[in-house]
């Protein structure tokens, strides 16, 4: 097969290592990290238009290297030929290997941040998934004042003590080892960052099974959704994560 990846450039060592070893023909475009940070409806767009970019005729299938990442990928639509989706709420997911084992992890360590290569060299904010985080969202990087002017008083002190510095409720950082790194540097750069911020730190193996079963064509429906011509991608709040709806209804 000939295939055209779509992926974040958050898990560009990963991706770039499972298509050295795909049997299929896979050309990819990385897309800005910053996607993330313009909200549902334009990361929406942005990623229909690299869709709609891709030359069906040369391609059997786009791959999307996304998880729903705050429903950024809700209502994305295949064109002539099929979309194929990981079910993931978000791209650590794809670095632990299974959805599972990220709410397993994530519920037993609920104040955590994670580190990969991709968080630290594409571009360093609060860490993690701080797109993905209702502070954000509301605004928690504004001032106070800021917050009064579109929240009202009330509001905003709330907004302020809950969210104002969102770090306060975390206590660890998690840097997941990929395989892709190519020394140390990064896991020590993690470690010094948990010790600046008297946080615990520890270090877990990633998993490449859905990173490289994506891009090998394997793409069993507990863990992949597939798109058909004609039908959009839509959020579901259940085990699936996602499911195909007909464009239009």
């Amino acid at each position: 097969m000939r295939l055209k990846l779509l992926s974040c450039e958050i898990l560009y060592r990963e991706f770039c290592a499972a298509i050295a070893h795909s049997p299929h023909t896979v050309d990819v475009e990385f897309l800005s990290k910053g996607l993330h940070d313009v909200g549902s409806e334009t990361m929406l767009a942005r990623l229909q238009e690299a869709v709609d970019r891709v030359d069906d005729s040369k391609f059997d299938a786009v791959l999307m290297g996304y998880g729903l990442c705050n429903n950024g990928v809700a209502g994305l639509t295949a064109r002539l030929i099929p979309l194929v989706l990981p079910r993931a709420h978000d791209c650590i997911t794809l670095f632990l290997g299974s959805s599972d084992r990220y709410l397993d992890y994530f519920n037993a360590h609920p104040g955590v941040f994670f580190k990969t290569t991709g968080w630290m060299e594409r571009g360093e904010d609060a860490g993690e998934l701080t797109q993905l985080a209702v502070g954000k969202k509301l605004g928690w990087q504004q001032s106070f004042e800021e917050l009064v002017t579109r929240y009202g008083e009330d509001n905003a002190k709330y907004l302020w003590s809950e969210l104002g510095n969102l770090t306060k409720h975390y206590g660890q950082l998690t840097f997941i080892e990929m395989g892709v790194e190519p020394d140390a540097t990064f896991e020590a750069r993690a470690r010094q960052e948990a010790a600046a911020r008297g946080w615990k730190f520890e270090k877990v193996a990633g998993n490449m099974s859905l990173i490289q079963r994506l891009v090998d064509g394997i793409w069993d429906d507990r863990d992949f959704l597939v798109v058909r011509p004609g039908w959009r991608v839509g959020a579901h709040y259940d085990g699936g994560i996602i499911a195909a709806e007909k464009a239009g209804s």
